[in-house]
């Protein structure tokens, strides 16, 4: 019998969420994340093969499980993985191929500064300190993204932010309050509960353009891929058949309100059978990233970055 897959998953807040070098004591329990759901369903009712392993920290510290052999797939975000595949040292070799689609549909990312700060508008955060995972996040990367669509990186050498990582979403909000960073970048539906209890107050918004979650993996060629492709299939059509279940769930086991739960699920959309990228999303966000200043140079290409295509 085959071992089974070490998958990496970006958890949410709750209590039981472990850090990467801490597993959870059941290898099949999903990480804290509403976006996990379909994972939940594929562990428990469809026998998918895998130790969940959550990284607190993002797509970032991913990449560099991936690379030291701490993971075998990665279910990330799609900018994250596309900017650790964009340089020329790591696009023929950088330690993963993109493999699959989780989400359909683009992600909102809310833009946070502290309770008390007197900063109200995006146009104010030019020039502060931009707080982030990890060099390499999605929270990083779309920082730049945000500031290309303010027409912010038009001075070559001038950054628009000094970036501050500060690992975890808790130490990214308690940064904001304590003046380590002005503002930074998270999913809205994560970020909300803490608008709603004023720990952080929130003064926009971003959307990438492209879809927002894709599964990487250390070998394309890798048999067990099939098998975790089916139960994740599987897991999705259950999350879709099944939506008041899927509220129950995601508000008495993830940390999130019920009404915050029904309006996420208004907003998502998993793919029907998950195997697979399109050329087209990956070389839109490659361009993007490369108009953003975040990939450098016209060497990076999608055919490089993808080990399953999907037409």
């Amino acid at each position: 019998m085959p071992k089974p897959l070490r998958i990496g998953f970006v958890p949410g807040t709750s209590a039981r969420s472990r850090s990467a070098a801490s597993p959870p004591s059941n290898p099949l329990l999903p990480s804290a994340e509403h976006f996990s759901t379909p994972l939940h369903y594929a562990s428990t009712r469809f026998a998918l093969a895998a130790t969940l392993v959550p990284f607190p920290s993002g797509t970032g510290h991913m990449i560099t499980a991936l690379r030291a052999d701490e993971i075998d797939v990665g279910i990330g975000l799609t900018e994250g993985w596309v900017a650790g595949l964009g340089t020329p040292s790591s696009a023929a070799g950088g330690g993963y191929k993109i493999v699959g689609t989780y989400v359909d549909t683009p992600l909102c990312w809310a833009i946070s500064t502290g309770r008390a700060r007197d900063l109200n508008d995006v146009d104010a955060l030019k020039g502060g300190k931009m707080g982030v995972s990890r060099i390499g996040s999605g929270s990083y990367v779309m920082g730049f993204v945000l500031a290309d669509s303010k027409g912010w990186l038009k001075t070559p050498g001038e950054p628009p932010f000094e970036v501050v990582p500060l690992q975890t979403f808790a130490k990214l909000r308690e940064g904001v309050n304590d003046r380590t960073a002005d503002f930074f970048m998270w999913e809205h539906f994560t970020s909300k509960k803490y608008y709603d209890n004023g720990e952080i107050k929130r003064i926009g918004e971003i959307y990438t353009p492209w879809s927002s979650w894709k599964i990487v993996a250390q070998d394309e060629g890798d048999e067990r891929l099939t098998a975790m492709f089916e139960s994740i299939n599987k897991g999705v059509q259950y999350f879709e058949d099944h939506p008041d279940e899927s509220v129950q769930y995601i508000s008495t086991h993830l940390d999130y309100s019920e009404a915050d739960a029904r309006e996420w699920l208004k907003t998502v959309r998993f793919p029907h059978d998950v195997r697979g990228v399109s050329h087209d999303t990956i070389g839109r966000t490659i361009e993007t990233l490369r108009k953003s200043g975040v990939i450098e140079g016209n060497e990076a290409e999608a055919s490089n970055m993808i080990g399953i295509s999907k037409h």
